[in-house]
């Protein structure tokens, strides 16, 4: 019930930030508490430690995207336009907000294997989601039905997941969103779209 409160989103949003521009590591709660307008010993009432902040702003940001999504592919049709939707959501997503980018690209990779865990759990639902792309692209006639449907949806998220780092990595030197559909053309001829 707390993640319906005001002051769990004011927290995870300003966790968002002070982890971006100090690192996870230097990130400290007080930090965090100043930036959401919050006494520290509130953050406690939400979070147990950092960790559960950096765990819970992953599940509510990851869950409310797939959330979205989920949601938005439905009004497509063939699997190939959802599969351009799920790129061009992901890159807006964090083209709008550099902070989020930079948690979810640099500051989550460098957490302990017992976060990591917890992480790639919210992520199994970012994975159902491109299962039932593929699936759809098959049962419809768009891609051939003879590949390693669990390697193509694995290509499918590390190609977007790597592009989003790399551009993290060269400073947003660049426009994120004009790389969508190069991206979605790769992705598709590697599943043999049918003419």
């Amino acid at each position: 019930m707390k993640r319906n409160k005001p002051k769990f989103k004011q927290i995870i949003d300003a966790a968002v930030i002070i982890i971006a521009e100090n690192g996870y590591h230097n990130a400290q709660v007080s930090k965090i508490a100043k930036q959401a307008g919050v006494a520290d010993g509130t953050i406690y009432l939400y979070f147990k430690n950092k960790e559960d902040i950096l765990i819970s702003l992953f599940q509510e940001k990851m869950g409310q995207f797939i959330e979205k999504i989920e949601e938005d592919i439905t009004e497509k049709e063939k699997a190939v336009d959802k599969l351009y939707m799920v790129i061009e959501k992901h890159f807006k997503l964090l083209s709008d907000d550099h902070h989020l980018a930079a948690v979810t690209q640099l500051e989550l990779r460098q957490s302990n294997k017992e976060l990591r865990l917890k992480i790639n759990d919210v992520l199994k639902g970012y994975l159902r989601v491109l299962d039932s792309i593929l699936e759809t692209g098959i049962a419809g006639g768009e891609f051939r039905d003879n590949f390693d449907r669990r390697l193509a949806r694995q290509m499918i998220f590390g190609t977007i997941d790597e592009t989003v780092t790399t551009w993290v990595m060269n400073e947003h030197k660049y426009d994120l969103m004009a790389l969508v559909p190069g991206v979605h053309d790769l992705l598709i001829k590697g599943f043999g779209v049918s003419s």
